[in-house]
């Protein structure tokens, strides 16, 4: 069957033949001739089989508990204890004791190729590889070729020079392989107990090689090393195996550890070795990863989440993988974003508008300390509410609408809409109207009728809130010209209406820009509303708007509770801000209320940044399409919410 007369069957083919290796390879020719009978014979269309779904469309997340938690293994402790029974503990490497960040080993190579600046490297390197092996089956019988085997390859057929190619493949190998936590734990713990531990690898890495990467990694000495490439046999085959009861001995008892059930577990069980399964953490979190990213960041992204959920050291509460896993990607990439937009602009200063802006000021500070330093941005207290408030005599339609309409027939009682207008005193001169009367629409005009007819008197109302606000915000925007606003979203009206106060109320003469998440979605009621904002390059956003990532702004929807998904990512301990006083306490607050575990959700995002930071370095360009992906999938799993919160109690109005 052809695997390039379809691009889409080239696509689905090149993505799953990634994934194995060995006897999988059987697999993926099944794979092969079942989408060729899917394009041929049913037209591209699902035959309900697992085999042909587009895998990165559809995932069912665990409802019923955490990912990490689902899927138990033994502590190190108790496999310390299961190993030291035995005399010799054989070690697979790669996935075992040493961790690349990616979801696909082969991705490595798109870092080798950026440095050597060859185009399409990964799939020529993957292919040569493959070349190697035929050639050395055919010469020798057998497919174990060295890491000089496949460059010379390489050079011959690439014109790479081997000596530049095997020296930048294996710097990017040191670069980005790091020690497995549990299993640097348990071999630790094993070597003060005076263990024989060997190491046991099918691998193009010969023993120098890989003596040296696991010294790098963290690991102590092993006592042997016994690597296929050297030996000339496998443990695919199982002769491996055999080679190191000759060389270490027969009459001793052995148990080998791996990821691989065919030449871990089965190979090694048919030649003698016990064994203990340390299930592959990327296999364990593939039905759970957003698959439709970008190459590299996607593996990136799929790569270290797998590692730190399932390589066993620790579970985790569902509020801390809501943030580490959704909220992680989108939180480092959203800040990277606003750098570079802020640098690109030159704009004097960001303002983090609370409180979606708490834990974005969190991670920023991380990845850019210099900055906080030397005072180039500032958290800052403002809300929908207090904006609403106190531009009230400009955006009259937007005070109605959002005090009034957005409130009628959702059972709030005269009290409570006055109280939320901070207009309490003026609700007896209004007749007819008792405090437990209810807004509806057959009593909503004739409300706004009454506020329009006293109208400076409710503007009044705000005068002090408006001064308070002038002194607060001088000092912070003191000398600036140009500053970027930072919101969740979605019309980007809380920068906008700072903008319009701060410059024709305040007079302070600073030109304020709003960066938001996301903006109004084609399902929204306004979808429109900020389009002349964005236009004029007043407003921007990261993940999705009219004219950036289409596809992502056509799916988000605020009537599913996609806002407000987005917005618990950046959830924050402190109260929702109300305005500012003259009085001794400057700042109001509503009342502080919880519908998800701030702290827990807080802390997966905080660490996501971290190891993200640690494993790959420098923080490459994360688009907002990939930070949208992880959190589509939220979107499509309602029943995994609502052990996080409770869209039901989530307050959707204006306070």
């Amino acid at each position: 069957m052809a695997v390039n007369q379809n691009p889409e069957i080239s696509l689905k083919y090149q993505r799953y033949r990634k994934r194995v290796s060995g006897a999988g390879r059987m697999n993926a020719w099944l794979y092969l001739i079942g989408l060729n009978i899917q394009y041929g014979v049913f037209k591209g269309k699902s035959t309900g089989s697992f085999l042909f779904d587009d895998f990165y469309e559809n995932k069912k997340l665990n409802s019923k508990q955490s990912e990490s938690a689902a899927q138990k293994i033994n502590t190190p402790k108790e496999l310390v204890q299961k190993l030291a029974q035995y005399d010799v503990i054989s070690f697979d490497v790669f996935d075992t004791l040493v961790f690349r960040p990616f979801s696909e080993p082969g991705d490595l190579f798109h870092m080798v190729g950026q440095k050597l600046e060859y185009m399409d490297f990964a799939r020529i390197r993957m292919e040569m590889e493959e070349k190697s092996r035929n050639k050395k089956q055919k010469l020798q019988e057998n497919r174990e070729v060295t890491f000089e085997d496949i460059w010379s390859m390489m050079e011959q057929e690439t014109g790479i020079p081997k000596d530049t190619g095997m020296k930048t493949e294996w710097e990017c190998e040191k670069n980005y392989c790091f020690g497995n936590s549990y299993m640097l734990e348990v071999v630790r713990e094993l070597q003060k107990l005076g263990k024989k531990m060997i190491v046991v690898s099918d691998m193009y890495l010969g023993q120098k090689y890989i003596q040296e990467l696991l010294k790098h990694c963290g690991y102590p000495e092993f006592t042997s090393y016994f690597v296929s490439c050297d030996y000339e046999e496998s443990k695919n085959q199982g002769k491996l195996y055999d080679i190191v009861k000759q060389k270490i001995g027969e009459k001793f008892t052995y148990i080998h550890v791996g990821d691989n059930k065919e030449s871990d577990i089965k190979q090694a069980r048919q030649h003698q070795f016990d064994t203990f399964y340390y299930p592959n953490v990327n296999e364990k979190g593939r039905k759970y990863r957003a698959e439709d990213m970008s190459a590299i960041i996607g593996s990136m992204y799929r790569g270290l989440v797998d590692v730190h959920l399932h390589c066993g050291t620790s579970s985790y509460s569902k509020a801390y993988e809501f943030g580490f896993v959704y909220g992680g990607l989108f939180v480092l990439g959203y800040c990277k974003w606003i750098h570079d937009w802020t640098e690109k602009n030159e704009a004097d200063k960001i303002l983090f508008l609370a409180r979606d802006g708490d834990i974005l000021s969190k991670v920023y500070s991380k990845m850019y300390p210099q900055e906080q330093e030397k005072q180039k941005w500032n958290y800052v207290y403002w809300s929908r509410l207090a904006a609403v408030k106190m531009s009230a005599n400009y955006y009259k339609y937007d005070y109605f609408r959002r005090f009034l309409y957005h409130k009628v027939n959702q059972n709030y009682t005269m009290n409570q809409i006055f109280a939320s207008m901070e207009l309490e005193d003026m609700l007896p001169k209004m007749k007819n109207y008792k405090g437990d009367t209810l807004l509806t629409d057959k009593n909503v005009e004739a409300v706004k009728v009454f506020l329009q007819k006293h109208w400076d008197e409710v503007l009044k109302h705000y005068e002090e809130q408006i001064a308070a606000g002038k002194a607060y915000y001088e000092p912070i925007l003191k000398g600036c010209k140009r500053v970027a606003a930072v919101d969740v979203g979605w019309a980007g009206s809380g920068a906008i209406a700072l903008n319009y106060i701060a410059n024709h109320i305040w007079n302070l003469n600073c030109e304020i820009i709003g960066l938001i998440a996301g903006s109004n979605s084609i399902h929204s009621y306004e979808p429109d509303a900020s389009q002349g904002f964005f236009f004029e390059q007043k407003l921007d956003s990261y993940m999705f708007s009219q004219t950036n990532n289409r596809d992502a702004w056509k799916i988000h929807n605020p009537g599913k509770g996609h806002n407000v998904i987005v917005e618990l990512l950046l959830c924050s301990e402190a109260p929702s801000f109300r305005g500012f006083t003259n009085k001794a306490e400057k700042y109001i607050f509503c009342e502080k209320s919880h519908e998800i575990n701030v702290q827990e959700v807080q802390k997966g995002i905080l660490d996501f940044a971290d190891i993200f930071r640690e494993r790959i370095g420098t923080i490459p360009e994360i688009s907002g399409r990939d930070a949208f992906a992880p959190i589509e999938l939220l979107y499509k799993n309602e029943e995994w919410l609502e052990d996080v919160m409770s869209l039901e109690k989530f307050k959707m109005n204006l306070e």
